[in-house]
């Protein structure tokens, strides 16, 4: 039996709930209390028997805490654990890179990833990220600085953007 844990944070950009395994990786998170929308997100392999709430969620949610103050690369350690196939695996990871106050086009996004023409796998890459924050997929915008899409809506994404600007 896996137990994960969760805890929701109020932020300026509104509340912001993570779900973490025993060992404290980020197995899905983004501004939102209710956790029914965050589960969908993890993996089946990865999947919890149980998650259980706690007030604070150590590193994560100081991360969480600091990064909404102002510290921009508070989160740039923090543990995540997605899963799916390689292309996706590698594009996370590539999300990573992206500095906070430099936002990247999808095609700029796909390039990254080693796939130019990939384009709507590199948007799928954002749309199917789990851990929003700390894999920061609000860092993608489209070509002429239009917002694009985000799980968590567009004013939590301009938020995030005007915040890391």
């Amino acid at each position: 039996m896996t137990v994960a844990h969760t805890s929701t944070v109020d932020t300026p950009a509104g509340p912001f709930t993570a779900i973490v395994a025993p060992d404290g990786a980020v197995l899905a998170s983004g501004w939102t209390a209710d956790l029914a929308l965050l589960t969908p997100q993890i993996h089946a392999t990865l999947m919890p028997s149980e998650i259980t709430t706690r007030p604070d969620l150590g590193d994560v949610t100081k991360a969480t805490i600091a990064y909404h103050e102002g510290d921009l690369t508070a989160i740039d350690t923090i543990e995540v654990r997605q899963k799916s196939g390689p292309f996706l695996q590698h594009a996370w990871d590539v999300l990573r890179t992206v500095k906070a106050g430099e936002p990247v086009t999808y095609s700029e996004y796909a390039e990254l990833s080693g796939r130019p023409a990939a384009i709507r796998a590199a948007a799928s890459a954002c749309a199917r990220n789990s851990a929003a924050l700390f894999v920061p997929c609000h860092r993608v915008i489209r070509i002429g600085g239009n917002m694009g899409g985000f799980r968590w809506g567009l004013d939590v994404k301009r938020w995030l953007l005007a915040h890391e600007n």
